[in-house]
Parts: structure tokens; C-alpha cells; sequence
């Protein structure tokens, strides 16, 4: 059965007491409205940890002023059921005073320069300090031995990654795999905001970011890689914020060059913006 926990004094005496029992302690953040890609890292920790905790906190500090924070849907009960389907021992369900004591416009924030500036958080100003700030907090709370993030969003893994190696927090970082509809559409709580006739587009995003990859593979020009990419996605109806191919570390490799490649694509459909990517080598 699975423990509700909404008192931080409360989940830092369930942790201890696992901790005092020998046991190693996981630990999945999340913002609501779960589907089987959150089941998955829950999967994923289990296999690392003895005792699961997950949150599930929607962080009004990671969403810019026209976002959609306020229409981000909650779902707790449901939460709660598939959490325990999962085999999650406890849910961690802050209110925004427990996480944010002194207030969101007061809050200590924490940075991560470099890897945080581009792509997403060129787009997005200020989101990954909001993500960093909240992960940051949730693992004072939490004190879990590992934790386990989605690859599907690989630029936040990048950065928590980033994070935990210059802060020296004592936390295996777990990378789950993208868990995607039959379709190939990447799963996300901000599909259900897709209309019928936008859902039946929205795998689009990720037929192009294979057909980026196979193009990579056979040695085409990463700007023109990049550009029938773009071109692509708005011909289906598609407003792209990007559609690009770089090294794992963001960095803008040289036409020729061998190695580890990531294909990513963000991009508007109707009012719901989507990210998926995709992990490739190239010979060499």
C-alpha cells in the first residue's frame, strides 16, 4: 500500500527509518498527471533502490509568464493508483509553503551555466533555473541514494546531471528510456491538450527526427539536415522553436565528424508545444 506523505517532518522520518534499516532509497520527481513513461522510471529505480518515493509537484518557478501553469493538469487520485501499480512505496505531495517557505519571489535559486543557455533554455528563459531550484530542494527532502529521469526531456537530464556532479550531491542520476505511443508520438502529460485532428499530426515530430538521423548517417550536410528538417515539420503544421543536431553536450559538430549525435526538435502545434529527440552515432 502505498504511503501519502504531505509533511516534510513525516517523509524525512519515513526515509530515515528505511535508511536506519540498511536500505537504499529511490526517488522519481514529477509534476502530475502521470502516464507510463513516469511508471517506467519508477520501473527503472526499483531496480537500483529498495524503497521508491515519488512527488508530485506542478512548480510554478520552471513555467515563463504565457505558460501554461495554471492549465497543467492535476490528477492525484489517478496518480496516486498507478504510483502504487508501480510498485512506489511513497508520494511525496508538497504544497508550494513547503517547498518554497519564504515564498516563490524570495526563493534561493540554484544555476547551472553553460549547458542551461541553449536550445530549451534559450527558448525558455529562466525554466531550467526553475528546474534546478525545485530538483534541488526535492533531493534535500528526499535524501534518495539514486533518482531516475526521462531521456525524452534530454536537455533537463543534461543540466540535473551537470548539477549534481558540480554541487558533489551523493546521487546516482538514472536515465529512462523515451516510452512512446504506437504511433511513435513520445508520451507527455501535454498531449491531452492536442485536438483529434492535431494528435493524428503530432507524430510527425518523430518520423523527421528519424528521417534526421538516417540523413546524418549517410553523410548529408548538417545544415541541411537541419533545414528539411524545419521545412518538414511546417509543412504538417508545425511552428518548430528548433530542429537541430549536436553533440550530446550541445556543442555544434563539424560536417565529417564521427561520433555520438542527438536529433531534437521542439515545436508549436496549435497551442501545445511538443519536444521528442533522438540518440544516433555517426561512423568515424
Amino acid at each position: 500500500m502505498i504511503e501519502t506523505l504531505t509533511a516534510l517532518d513525516a517523509l524525512r522520518a519515513r526515509v530515515n527509518g528505511w535508511k536506519r534499516e540498511g536500505l537504499r532509497v529511490g526517488f522519481v520527481p514529477t509534476m502530475g498527471n502521470l502516464h507510463a513513461g513516469h511508471y517506467s522510471l519508477v520501473t527503472l529505480v526499483r531496480e537500483r533502490a529498495d524503497r521508491v518515493v515519488s512527488s508530485v509537484f506542478v512548480n510554478p518557478t520552471q513555467f515563463g509568464p504565457s505558460e501554461d501553469f495554471t492549465r497543467y493538469p492535476r490528477t492525484p487520485d489517478a496518480d496516486t493508483t498507478g504510483l502504487e501499480a508501480a510498485g512506489c512505496d511513497a508520494l511525496w505531495l508538497p504544497e508550494v509553503e513547503a517547498m518554497y517557505p519564504f515564498g516563490v519571489e524570495l526563493a534561493a535559486k540554484v544555476q547551472v551555466p553553460g549547458v542551461s543557455s541553449v536550445l530549451e533554455g534559450a527558448c525558455r528563459p529562466g525554466h531550467f533555473d526553475g528546474v534546478c531550484t525545485v530538483v534541488t530542494r526535492l533531493f534535500n527532502q528526499v535524501q534518495p541514494d539514486v533518482a531516475a529521469f526521462g531521456r525524452k526531456d534530454f536537455q533537463q537530464l543534461a543540466v540535473i546531471r551537470q548539477m549534481v556532479a558540480d554541487l558533489h550531491v551523493p546521487i546516482e542520476i538514472l536515465a529512462g528510456e523515451i516510452v512512446r505511443e504506437d504511433d511513435g508520438l513520445a508520451m507527455s502529460s501535454r498531449n491531452q491538450y492536442l485536438s483529434p485532428e492535431e494528435r493524428a499530426v503530432a507524430p510527425t515530430i518523430h518520423r523527421v527526427l528519424r528521417s534526421m538521423r538516417d540523413a546524418a548517417q549517410v553523410g548529408a550536410a548538417r545544415a541541411q539536415v537541419e533545414a528539411d528538417a524545419d521545412a518538414a515539420m511546417r509543412a504538417a503544421g508545425f511552428v518548430p522553436d528548433y530542429a537541430v543536431v549536436r553533440r550530446p553536450d550541445f556543442s555544434e559538430p563539424a560536417d565529417g565528424e564521427g561520433g555520438a549525435r542527438v536529433a531534437l526538435i521542439a515545436a508549436r502545434l496549435g497551442r501545445t508545444r511538443l519536444i521528442d529527440n533522438i540518440e544516433f552515432q555517426l561512423p568515424g
